[in-house]
């Protein structure tokens, strides 16, 4: 059960001026509980105490930031079945998807553990002429400083842990907006953070409006952004951002090809989880199914069947697959978005009903390639499904996107798999898999607008460090 209401951190302590933000059960719609909402003043002084944190974080020992992140595997396994029963009802994530989360959490934090103890430089031979005879050179990376971090609601504890974690592992002091809709997984990680020897100032979580969040972006004391979001608001914010390195983690219309040699039975098993886990949710979920024609009538008469099959309902109940979209706006628009491609000449298979946020799983045929269902990021429980002959052209199609996030193919050839690793213009190729499969050490990002920078916890931690160069003469 959540508490009646919960506080936001400032500087490492909780502070309840207010209990402004109603955060609401998304399966039943009713207030859940309150959390206390930060003003432009406060986010103003929340900087201001990152900023005198950025000395003692620089110079924390690696084995006591180590200590403090080891601290929170410990404690979020202690609270597990807490965070997982928050987040299904913050988030309206099935219980069962609601434990993975909390699951990839502890591992986030246990790998930034790990990596927290490894940042290390390099020593260069600079002798490549005569003129630098008697000179060697070395560099060590160091804290950017200052960081600032905005999180979404989809994956509201992983997604957040995809920054803090780092951060904490170089000794980057920071502040974190998290999504006003699904605040409480990361006051939960602010909670158990102010437990540890953390200096302060250190950190402040604090959830605000969007008109008062400006600071998160603009002011100049933070030196680094990153954002994981919609493309329309991360590109915004980095046009904002001034001079400060911007990461981007944005969103997709991800697309998963089935060849000809595909174990059908698997590859339905894979793209149900891709195309319908979290209700469609993610930015690498599956949209776009591309499938040979030589196979497509079998895998479609397979992929219905089985959507069919997916038991929709509360998300706090066990059998649950499909819970509610975030909400009712969004159910909504993405159902006119199925209307618009059904008036087009697409064909519906199965799903396309809506009550209240909760939206069937769908799956459609036929849709033309220009229709908004296509083009853009569904962000919800809804595929479409096409033929191709040839590998390359379906290449071609994956491709013929402004997003670039991931992509997944079914094939057994090597040599397509080759070709598909250096053609596709995307930020990671899954072979055997969905697009939709992440491990939280691999570097993981986008190209065109699905975004910039990579994370995965050692290179978010190269992107929260600087190179400093040293050069030494030997006369």
């Amino acid at each position: 059960m959540l508490r009646d209401t919960y506080p936001y951190y400032l500087a490492n302590k909780p502070a309840s001026p207010n209990a402004d933000l109603e955060v609401t059960d998304k399966y039943t719609g009713e207030v859940a509980t309150r959390v206390a909402m930060a003003d432009a003043a406060t986010i103003d002084q929340a900087i201001a105490a990152t900023v005198d944190a950025a000395e003692p974080m620089r110079t924390m020992p690696p084995y006591e930031r180590q200590a403090v992140l080891n601290h929170c595997v410990q404690r979020f396994a202690e609270r597990f079945d807490e965070l997982a029963d928050a987040l299904c009802i913050e988030a309206g994530k099935p219980i069962k998807d609601s434990r993975g989360e909390v699951s990839r959490l502890i591992d986030t934090f246990r790998i930034a553990a790990e990596e927290s103890v490894r940042i290390s430089g390099e020593v260069q031979n600079l002798e490549i002429s005569a003129r630098a005879r008697g000179y060697r050179g070395m560099f060590q990376r160091v804290p950017i400083g200052p960081c600032s971090f905005i999180s979404p609601f989809n994956f509201p504890l992983n997604l957040a842990a995809h920054k803090v974690a780092p951060a904490i592992a170089v000794g980057c002091p920071f502040v974190l907006k998290p999504a006003s809709r699904t605040p409480i997984g990361a006051l939960v990680i602010g909670e158990i953070l102010a437990e540890t020897d953390l200096p302060p100032g250190s950190f402040s979580i604090l959830p605000c409006r969007r008109d008062g969040a400006d600071l998160f972006t603009t002011d100049d004391r933070l030196k680094l952004l990153s954002f994981t979001g919609s493309p329309g608001v991360g590109w915004d914010l980095k046009a904002r951002a001034g001079k400060k390195p911007v990461v981007l983690e944005l969103g997709g219309n991800a697309a998963c090809i089935v060849d000809e040699d595909a174990d059908l039975d698997d590859a339905v098993d894979r793209l149900i989880i891709g195309a319908f886990y979290q209700s469609g949710q993610s930015c690498i979920g599956v949209q776009r199914i591309l499938v040979h024609q030589s196979i497509y009538g079998q895998l479609k008469e397979r992929l219905v069947a089985a959507t069919k099959k997916l038991v929709a309902g509360d998300p706090k109940d066990e059998a649950t697959f499909i819970g509610p979209m975030i909400a009712v706006s969004e159910a909504e628009r993405l159902q006119s978005w199925i209307k618009s491609a059904v008036d087009a000449g697409g064909n519906i298979l199965c799903g396309g009903k809506r009550d209240g946020a909760m939206l069937e799983a769908t799956l459609l045929e036929n849709v033309p390639k220009d229709q908004t269902l296509c083009t853009e990021e569904a962000f919800g429980p809804v595929a479409v499904l096409s033929e191709f002959s040839d590998f390359d052209q379906a290449l071609a199609e994956v491709n013929d996107s402004h997003f670039g996030l991931q992509a997944g193919i079914f094939t057994r050839d090597i040599y397509k798999i080759q070709r598909a690793w250096d053609e596709l213009e995307v930020g990671g190729v899954i072979i055997g898999d969905v697009p939709s499969w992440r491990v939280d050490n691999m570097p993981y990002g986008g190209v065109k607008d699905s975004g910039l920078g990579r994370e995965g916890i050692r290179f978010a931690m190269e992107d929260m460090t600087e190179i400093r160069n040293l050069v030494i003469r030997t006369p």
